[in-house]
């Protein structure tokens, strides 16, 4: 995935990034404001030795306490500081609790060590540092004490080092935890990374095919045309002669004016419009393109090939009765099954009854000479046939016809169907003229732009204006 892909990803799942970053701030601001703030509160211990008389003497001593420093820290959470503590201020601990909330280190290139209490009371944090500090002080002196013996016979006992307690604990007017902001901020990034981290999943395992940025990694086949999703096609298929003047409808005059700069050296204009899968428009695309190349005064004949669920007769209002079937198996002439359709030069040759073998008759060499005969008569003919991959009959006929537009759905397609469409008909040395995206959403990272596949809107038509024929 390119960088443009990940941008695209992510415009199409704000909504759950959006949502997954709120949820983590919310969660951190439940945790934040349900704890038991807790308070800090540290004292500060000294420790020196007794002076020499040279300072080799004193050297000697700075260097024994900055040694022995980090043990008296260790020394502060052990039992024998802390069970005097204990009683002295009658809590309700005991010395291994007390000891998770008393935390001693030694500051760095000093012989100062600092104290801190964590508790739930300002004022007990500051009581208890103090006492384990003024404790350490005295226990240190107990155990580093040593006795001699005085020229008299007295026996003393003396210590070589000295704890003093040079700061007092004082009361915390703040609580040092929950820091609500810094939590809040993990939240949010938390749950940013949880919706990044969802949207990519989404888009890894999402195989459909969103845009022509998903066609392109699968086929060089150059993409002619691209129709919008529009909800009440089903109501107006024949958008191009109900609505001429609609955004869609000028989308398919866009696709006309591609399909005429395809495959300039062959002099047959024909064309099989077919799809992956069935319910891609694949029929409405061939009778709106038929329609939008009738309009441009172009000689069209649309032949409904789709010999096992036809619509097209359908679609016009035509009758159907007769029509492909019957001039394959000699039943009647071209002229009797060709019906014209609208004002213009757009002819239809509806499908006409259900074969039992629709592969084999336009597989057959009477189809073979049918196309030859319709692409002499007709500037363009297009031939509606079925979804490659259910059955062969498109397969089949491009070969014979020479060329195809295969009609790709986006958000119904996927990659695997259309990478299939095209292995189908490269095994049967069928070409592949185009690819038409249809259901193209108008909204959102992946909505289609107008004039992207053909030319823009430079200039907008009136109520009673009339579509420019290009």
């Amino acid at each position: 995935m390119e960088l443009r892909d990940y941008i695209r990803v992510l415009r199409q799942n704000w909504i759950i990034i959006l949502a997954c970053t709120l949820l983590g701030i919310g969660a951190a601001a439940v945790y934040s404001f349900t704890q038991t703030p807790q308070y800090s509160s540290s004292a500060k211990v000294f420790v020196s030795t007794s002076n020499g008389g040279t300072i080799g003497e004193m050297q000697q001593g700075n260097a024994y306490s900055r040694q022995r420093v980090t043990t008296y820290a260790d020394l502060a959470t052990t039992p024998i500081v802390l069970l005097p503590v204990i009683d002295q201020l009658r809590l309700d601990v005991t010395d291994d609790v007390l000891a998770a909330n008393v935390g001693a280190v030694a500051l760095n290139d000093t012989t100062l060590i600092e104290i801190t209490v964590t508790d739930e009371s300002p004022a007990r944090a500051a009581q208890v540092a103090t006492a384990v500090s003024e404790n350490l002080t005295k226990v240190v002196g107990a155990i580093e004490s040593t006795e001699s013996t005085t020229a008299d016979g007295q026996t003393t006992a003396s210590s070589p080092v000295k704890l003093t307690l040079v700061q007092h604990a004082a009361v915390p007017q703040r609580p040092v935890s929950p820091n609500v902001t810094l939590n809040l901020v993990l939240g949010g990034l938390i749950g940013l990374a949880i919706g990044v981290g969802i949207a990519v999943l989404r888009a890894t395992l999402d195989t459909r095919i969103r845009s022509e940025r998903d066609i392109e990694q699968i086929t060089e086949t150059p993409i002619i045309g691209g129709i919008v999703f529009d909800p009440k096609a089903k109501d107006r298929p024949l958008i191009v002669h109900a609505d001429p003047h609609s955004p869609r409808a000028e989308s398919f005059r866009a696709l006309r004016t591609n399909l005429q700069f395809l495959e300039l050296d062959r002099p047959e204009r024909a064309f099989v419009v077919t799809s992956s899968i069935e319910g891609e428009g694949k029929s409405t695309t061939a009778a709106n393109l038929a329609i939008a190349i009738a309009d441009a005064g172009s000689r069209v004949l649309l032949v409904d090939a789709d010999l096992r669920r036809p619509k097209m007769a359908q679609y016009l209002g035509l009758e159907g009765a007769a029509g492909l079937t019957d001039l394959l198996i000699g039943r009647a002439e071209l002229q009797d099954v060709i019906q014209p359709w609208g004002r213009g030069e757009m002819y239809v040759l509806p499908a006409g009854r259900v074969p039992p073998n629709p592969s084999e008759l336009l597989g057959s060499a009477a189809m073979q000479k049918a196309v030859a005969e319709l692409a002499r008569a007709f500037d363009v003919v297009l031939f509606d046939a079925p979804p490659l991959l259910p059955v062969t009959d498109a397969a089949v006929l491009s070969r014979t016809v020479g060329g195809a537009i295969v009609v790709v759905a986006a958000g119904r397609a996927h990659r695997g169907q259309l990478k299939g469409s095209i292995d189908v008909l490269a095994n049967v040395d069928a070409p592949v003229s185009g690819i038409v995206i249809t259901m193209l959403p108008t909204k959102g990272s992946d909505a289609y732009r107008y004039g992207r596949y053909g030319y823009g809107y430079g200039y907008g038509y009136g109520p009673a204006a009339k579509p420019a024929v290009t």
